[in-house]
């Protein structure tokens, strides 16, 4: 699932541009979701032992129209109701301009970040093995400092 980061640099630059243009802005890009509410989601579902990992893919395009183009074949389009569902021409032309030259790279291309999160929960059954008795150790973290000892007494015994 896309993270919260994803796609910082047109959100950016298209709030930049309407800011100018408009004196406001609107959201155009859908909302993407924060870590910490993936993994209250899971523990609310019943999940536990709950591991979230995310990456970052960057992606360079021709420029800022390329790039909305792939995000409507992606249905990536902004789902939001209470957007404003008209991007001005002025300002897309401004947030354009904006994005290249806040982050566009000497070929002229522009990037685009992707920020993915992978999630794994499991939920407790009868079949998963259950932890030892509290206090049924048979040996003691204090005895680390001597395990090569010990294998090679219990070697020299099995012998």
């Amino acid at each position: 699932m896309f993270g919260g980061e994803t796609l910082y640099e047109l959100r950016c630059s298209l709030q930049l541009a309407e800011l100018e243009r408009e004196g406001g802005f609107s959201p155009h890009v859908s909302p993407f979701t924060a870590v910490n509410d993936l993994g209250n989601l899971l523990g609310r579902a019943g999940f536990n032992m709950l591991t979230v990992d995310s990456d970052e893919i960057q992606v360079h395009y021709p420029g800022m129209l390329e790039l909305m183009k792939d995000l409507q074949g992606m249905g990536e389009s902004n789902c939001a109701l209470n957007r404003r569902s008209l991007l001005h021409r002025d300002s897309m032309t401004a947030a354009a301009a904006i994005y290249q030259e806040m982050y566009g790279e000497e070929d002229g291309s522009i990037p685009a970040t992707f920020q993915i999160y992978y999630m794994i929960g499991w939920k407790p059954h009868e079949s998963q093995a259950k932890p030892a008795k509290r206090g049924s150790a048979t040996a003691s973290f204090g005895d680390l400092g001597q395990v090569n000892e010990i294998v090679s007494k219990s070697k020299k015994d099995e012998s």
